[in-house]
């Protein structure tokens, strides 16, 4: 995608969260048990959806990677763990905002946000050694690894709160515990966080393509510069 596309792009990404906090904050009623707190819900659980698609990404680049080699899905990857991370720190602020009101507390060791931390540090991980693993074929291996396995915890993530007795709400969406009104503006946040994500992973993929193309000519010059002074001599 080029630079014109994806400046486009992302202005239609910010374009539509505008349009998801219309309807937040003007269509959607004030929850009469919670008050004007309950109106995170919509982009804190779109956020999270948000998170599972990227690193969704992260998995099958991982899988392609391991098979083929393919520099492509390596760099959705790394493209993908960086959206997910940033959507998985928006899930648990707005998570901690909504807490401190109708919890009392900012964090419980609840199996749902312990969970959820703990797919943010694998990621958080995944990223790290990508930045401090000298860059090559071993470091894009063993992080495609991380990134499989660590899908694991996303299932746990979503399930927990079926799993185990938890302090955290239940699947109020699939339960039809919203009213019409409620569930509209849901999935219009849902559907233009989806979007954002998107975007972002596109902006990010072309930064990594470039990141690669600069590390490619660092490493060429020296050698080039070595070819030339020996031709010389």
């Amino acid at each position: 995608m080029t630079s014109r596309r994806l400046e486009t792009a992302a202005v239609a990404a910010v374009a539509l969260m505008l349009v998801a906090a219309g309807f937040i904050f003007l269509y959607a009623p004030t929850d009469a048990l919670q008050g004007p707190v309950q109106r995170i819900f919509y982009l804190h659980v779109s956020s999270a959806i948000a998170a599972y698609g990227c690193f969704a990404v992260v998995l099958l680049g991982g899988i392609v990677y391991l098979w083929k080699e393919n520099a492509t899905a390596d760099r959705l990857a790394r493209a993908g763990a960086l959206v997910g991370l940033v959507f998985t720190t928006v899930t648990l602020v707005m998570g901690m905002i909504w807490a401190k009101p109708i919890w009392g507390t900012f964090w419980t060791w609840d199996a749902r946000l312990t969970s959820t931390l703990v797919l943010w540090i694998i990621y958080a991980g995944y990223l790290m050694i990508r930045r401090l693993a000298e860059p090559g074929r071993q470091a894009a291996r063993f992080a495609a690894v991380v990134g499989i396995f660590g899908f694991i915890d996303v299932p746990v993530v979503h399930f927990s709160v079926t799993w185990w007795r938890t302090q955290h709400p239940g699947p109020v969406v699939i339960n039809d515990a919203l009213p019409p009104q409620m569930l509209v503006a849901f999935f219009v946040t849902l559907t233009c966080t989806l979007v954002l994500a998107a975007v972002m992973i596109a902006i990010r993929y072309r930064i990594e393509v470039l990141m690669d193309q600069a590390a490619e000519k660092v490493m060429v010059a020296p050698i080039v510069a070595s070819s030339e002074a020996g031709t010389a001599r």
